[in-house]
């Protein structure tokens, strides 16, 4: 077996796209932030004591997508054409969709993930302060298009609106 990220050497290196054509790809991914009945009263009337928990979230979490090359090492700099983060409040937590896209020589799905995952951070640092047991769940990749693996939907998720 090879690794991509490994040199003859074994040692790490950022793979080398530059040969690749350029394509339209898109990934989504969800998450999840469970939190008490506190909080989500906060939150649906806006109550919450750092204030508008959602757009500070929705934003971080657009942020994060375009700097995803400055956390994970080997990941590649490309353009960030598109990033929307969706949250939905229900009885038990917060529900989180990214949907990242670009047209360039490799995936967004660690760009999807950083969204995701940052606006969960931020939806915590938001509420700690109400619910101390906060708990981010479930963070994954539920779709990606484009590229030479083409389409994939993960079995069990619904598809989000960009893939349908």
């Amino acid at each position: 077996m090879s690794f991509t990220h490994l040199d003859a050497a074994g040692h790490a290196h950022m793979v080398d796209v530059t040969s690749k054509q350029p394509t339209v790809r898109t990934a989504t991914a969800r998450g999840f932030v469970r939190c008490s009945a506190d909080v989500i009263a906060a939150l649906r009337d806006g109550t919450a004591p750092k204030g508008d928990v959602i757009a500070v979230a929705r934003i971080a979490g657009i942020q994060a997508a375009k700097a995803t090359p400055s956390l994970l090492p080997l990941a590649h700099v490309i353009g960030v054409h598109r990033a929307s983060v969706e949250l939905d409040i229900v009885d038990d937590g917060v529900r989180i969709e990214a949907t990242v896209g670009t047209a360039d020589r490799t995936g967004v799905e660690m760009e999807a993930l950083t969204a995701v995952s940052v606006t969960a951070l931020a939806i915590v640092d938001m509420i700690k302060g109400i619910d101390r047991a906060v708990v981010i769940e479930d963070v994954r990749i539920v779709a990606k298009s484009g590229g030479r693996s083409g389409d994939w939907v993960r079995p069990g998720e619904t598809a989000p609106e960009s893939a349908r």
